[in-house]
């Protein structure tokens, strides 16, 4: 209290540290969390069947024989094809997906307008359709579009198809940031695009099931199981999706440590600050200390009063960066419409972290105080 603007300073120094370690890791548990979200709409949360030989079938049979497995919660038949969308005298290409009526939760698409496809739809091969919201804003400048028609193009054949459903697909993440690369969604019944394309096999089979630890094993229980019902040998292909999914946490991880290792940088530069100013204290308190130890006090006493305050001011500065970093966190969360959930281990950590910085860059002040001999302190003034 003496040296009120030093010791504000010093802990300064360290809350900015503390602060930019926690609102470093509370983006990147944000980040993880959105982009999870966004992989499982795209259907990355569980496993995909593919053809390595395209003389194989991947079809209704097959899709009935893996709905047949105890473990799998839901299949679905994908069809893809890059394709062309006609409207208001304009193209614009289009990622075109044939999927099934049970899409909602197999690759959890939320439905904004309209409805979903039905059995009619797939056994009539219904010329209808839905778009994301994406599509329908950019290009009709509102969302719900139920009712209007655009013309498509798949498999050669070029038709009408009615606007039935307008879709959100996850949080829009990758779709916002990668905007001019990935193109629009439209998703048509697969029976109509396997009729255009005139072809009986689906692109991939999408599954999805309740126990992540079992995805390794259903993989293999899959292939066995469809390739002896039609007596092929290596002609399917196994995606592990949710393995992908993993992976790009795992950059996410490498991003958030080498950030965080920015933020622990500046807590060491806070630390030898401390030092700094407990060196300039060990000189005002010469006195102070030669009083002491002529009156009785061990070495012992002076270097833990020293390493005491070192460590309660660096406590003290870690107390008011956690309050500075989670205030910044909520606001940001407040203004983005996002739910901020404090991170009370980061919390822990970065406390302990804190008072072990002040504890470690006060030990050479504490030990210079504590050599000090009573008759060379006394003399000092």
């Amino acid at each position: 209290m003496k040296n009120r603007g030093r010791t504000l300073l010093t802990l300064l120094g360290i809350s900015v540290g503390v602060a930019a370690v926690i609102i470093t890791m509370s983006i990147s548990n944000l980040g993880k969390q959105a982009l999870g979200e966004e992989i499982d709409s795209l259907g990355m949360g569980g496993i995909a069947v593919s053809l390595n030989d395209n003389d194989a079938p991947l079809t209704v049979s097959e899709l009935n024989e893996i709905e047949e497995i105890s473990s799998v919660k839901s299949a679905m038949p994908l069809v893809f094809e890059t394709s062309t969308v006609y409207f208001h005298n304009q193209s614009l290409p289009v990622c075109l997906f044939g999927i099934d009526r049970n899409a909602e939760s197999a690759i959890s698409l939320k439905l904004l307008y309209g409805r979903f496809f039905n059995m009619g739809d797939i056994a009539s091969y219904a010329r209808v359709c839905m778009v994301d919201s994406k599509f329908a804003e950019t290009n009709y400048g509102t969302q719900n579009i139920i009712g209007k028609t655009i013309t498509i193009n798949n498999g050669g054949n070029t038709d009408k198809y009615e606007i039935i459903g307008i879709l959100k697909t996850g949080s829009g993440l990758i779709q916002n940031i990668m905007g001019s690369v990935i193109p629009d969604f439209v998703y048509i019944p697969y029976s109509t695009m396997q009729k255009n394309m005139s072809s009986n096999n689906f692109t991939q089979i999408v599954i999805k099931t309740g126990n992540d630890e079992s995805y390794e094993a259903l993989s293999e229980e899959v292939v066995q199981k469809i390739e002896r019902s039609n007596n092929y040998k290596n002609a399917y292909n196994i995606n592990n999706l949710a393995k992908q999914r993993d992976s790009l946490d795992g950059i996410i991880d490498i991003f958030s440590l080498v950030l965080s290792a920015i933020g622990a940088v500046s807590l060491v530069v806070a630390g030898m600050n401390i030092m700094n100013v407990m060196l300039v204290s060990v000189k005002e308190r010469t006195r102070e200390i030669g009083i002491k130890k002529a009156i009785g006090a061990k070495s012992s006493m002076i270097a833990t009063e020293f390493l005491a305050e070192s460590a309660v001011i660096s406590l003290c500065g870690g107390l008011v960066g956690i309050i500075t970093g989670n205030a910044v966190m909520y606001i940001g969360g407040a203004i983005l419409g996002l739910t901020i959930v404090p991170q009370l281990d980061i919390i822990f950590v970065m406390l302990i972290f804190s008072a072990a910085i002040g504890a470690v860059f006060g030990i050479y002040p504490a030990l210079k105080a504590a050599k000090l001999k009573p008759v060379d302190a006394l003399r000092y003034y």
